[in-house]
């Protein structure tokens, strides 16, 4: 458990690898036997550690040295990932990565659930799309193909960052060509897309049109460097304004972030950019109207960040979450420490300027987790939020970094 009480955030802080970048990259690592490093990466993340101990699993070795992991394989790698401990949704994309290399796979399924709760029939049906069988087993999800995948069009209903990612994989060593219709164009998605082309591959992007994988025999090795969390960078930048605070944000993603910002400084927020920092320097928030949206619109997990600037402003704020309808679940905390809400339809409206009081709450997910914490920081009182390793899968060096940043809090 985490405690925060009311703080006014000042100095400096440094903004660390792309979780979501970095869990693909591991991912990618599996398509070849060489050696892989990457640097700017996030070690310190929860998600990444369970990450890394199933590549260890099947067979990969990895050293840590500050933010740089090298990857290397010593032996035959294993096509099954036998996991008892608790399950994470990139299991999806080992799954893709050992079917394209090894013409087989199984893994655990993702959060331990059952087809089409979690939704992830768009990786399901891309695996046989390009002639893989697929199967649930015992709490396993199973893939298997007659030698080398086959290129093939994948036709995406929705802008679906995951199936993207795995198509991508997958396409990779395919014989042929994979078209990717409707994909989801993201800066995690152009990472992975850089490294894997340099490890040897031949993805070309067309915008949000599609893209084309040329597949090869084999990759290689690299050297490759994680871009900049965009949620982690845009947290500590809302911090920075409803506590009134004074923070300069290094390695800050800024053209990945032009869209949030931009209503941002429309809502009060004050900010100038440095070389490779953003400096925020506090504002008043004002009431917020966004809806969420593909890239390089606001994405579905920013939007409990603005629910609570939301909650800090005076009047109305509206919010509509387009990709993930209704999911709104984290404002019940809120509403535990005198945020004002109501549901009209899948609109969120917020009532703001409220005084919040610290008391219990608890992380529902990673996202909720910060969104509770960042309300405690403008709380009376104090605000111990449960189950705060949640915040701890999305936040390297959390405690650090909230030191550096004068916050009050004791674990």
């Amino acid at each position: 458990m985490i405690s925060v009480s009311k703080s006014k955030l000042t100095g400096t802080v440094k903004v660390s690898g792309a979780k979501n970048s970095a869990l693909r990259l591991l991912a990618a690592s599996l398509l070849t036997s060489e050696r892989i490093e990457i640097n700017n990466f996030p070690n310190g993340l929860l998600d990444v550690a369970i990450h890394l101990e199933m590549l260890k699993a099947l067979g990969k070795d990895y050293i840590i040295s500050g933010d740089t992991i090298t990857i290397t394989e010593h032996q035959n790698l294993n096509s099954q990932l036998v996991w008892n401990d608790r399950s994470i949704r990139n299991t999806l994309l080992i799954l893709g990565a050992l079917t394209a290399r090894l013409s087989e796979g199984r893994v655990p399924l993702p959060g331990g659930c059952n087809l089409g709760d979690r939704k992830y029939d768009l990786h399901v049906n891309a695996l046989k799309t390009l002639g893989a069988d697929v199967w649930e087993e015992d709490g396993y999800l199973c893939a298997k193909s007659k030698g080398r995948l086959i290129g093939n069009e994948i036709f995406l209903p929705i802008r679906s960052t995951g199936a993207t990612e795995n198509s991508i994989i997958m396409g990779s060593l395919a014989i042929g060509k994979t078209i990717i219709w409707n994909p989801h164009i993201r800066p995690e998605i152009l990472d992975l897309i850089d490294m894997l082309n340099s490890m040897g591959a031949k993805i070309k992007v067309y915008g949000q049109k599609c893209i084309e994988v040329y597949g090869v025999e084999g990759l290689n090795g690299t050297r490759h460097s994680v871009i900049p969390d965009n949620m982690e960078a845009l947290t500590w930048a809302i911090a920075s304004v409803i506590t009134n605070g004074d923070v300069e944000i290094e390695n800050f993603p800024y053209s990945h972030l032009e869209v949030p910002l931009c209503f941002l400084r429309e809502s009060g927020m004050k900010y100038y950019k440095g070389e490779s920092s953003l400096i925020v320097h506090g504002g008043t928030p004002y009431p917020i109207e966004i809806s969420t949206g593909p890239y390089p619109g606001i994405n579905s997990d920013m939007q409990p960040l603005f629910a609570v600037y939301g909650a800090m402003s005076t009047g109305h704020s509206k919010i509509i979450d387009l990709r993930f309808p209704g999911r709104y679940g984290y404002v019940n905390e809120l509403k535990k420490m005198g945020v004002e809400y109501h549901v009209d339809g899948d609109m969120l409206v917020i009532t703001g300027g409220n005084e919040l009081i610290g008391t219990k709450v608890e992380a529902l997910d990673l996202r909720a987790g910060i969104a509770l914490l960042l309300a405690g920081l403008t709380a009376e009182g104090e605000t111990s939020i449960e189950n705060d390793w949640q915040i701890q899968r999305g936040y390297e060096n959390l405690t650090q970094k909230l030191s550096a940043l004068q916050v009050n809090f004791k674990i």
